[in-house]
């Protein structure tokens, strides 16, 4: 199984492991969306990049994966049904929308999977939730990412959601800044683009 060339894959600027992994998906509402998950050795580098998955489980994923390369897909299937109820969720949430039933059904699915995988465990003097087997399922990723967003759902921050305000983005994070009055999943990409279409359009009418 060939696996993806060096260096960083993936943008991790959600402020969340499951919009993180929304966010696999570039431009998701226009033509030009860009699947970052190609394929199921690019899902393991997400598991890497995010600190999920560390580089001896995701050896032994890209093993396993390697021996059936069927299996690997249809665990890469699995993810992006995820992730598609994730982003019906959270933009629903974001956009203060009602939240479609059956996209929540999906995620409460995927949490009851995961929890007997689970167990809370005491390390470096605080208690953190530890993931059982994860180098023997190839759908293992989706546990904590499944964790991660019920713990959104349920938290305070999930007052702080917000979805990228440029028309041909749709990444959602979490607006940490002091004032949160963040509108752009990066101010460097989404927000330059639309403060530049808009200098032009004045200039045009002027």
């Amino acid at each position: 199984m060939t696996q993806p060339s060096p260096g960083r894959q993936f943008d991790l600027s959600g402020g969340n492991l499951a919009l993180d992994f929304v966010n696999t998906v570039s431009s998701p509402p226009t033509p030009e969306r860009l699947e970052r998950l190609s394929d199921y050795p690019h899902l393991v580098v997400f598991g890497e990049e995010t600190g999920v998955l560390s580089k001896l489980v995701s050896d032994r994923l890209f093993q396993i994966a390697g021996e059936v390369p069927s299996h690997g897909e249809t665990a890469l299937q699995q993810a992006v049904r995820l992730r598609e109820a994730l982003f019906d969720i959270f933009s629903a949430v974001a956009d203060h929308r009602a939240v479609p039933g059956s996209a929540l059904a999906l995620l409460n699915f995927a949490v009851q999977e995961s929890a007997p995988h689970s167990r809370i465990a005491y390390r470096n003097h605080r208690f953190v939730v530890e993931w059982v087997g994860m180098d023997s399922y190839l759908d293992s990723l989706l546990w904590p990412i499944a964790r991660a967003a019920a713990d959104l759902l349920t938290s305070h921050e999930l007052a702080n959601l917000r979805i990228c305000a440029s028309d041909q983005c749709a990444w959602l994070f979490l607006d940490q800044t002091k004032n949160h009055r963040r509108r752009w999943c990066d101010m460097k990409t989404c927000g330059n683009r639309v403060k530049a279409r808009r200098h032009y359009e004045r200039m045009k009418r002027a």
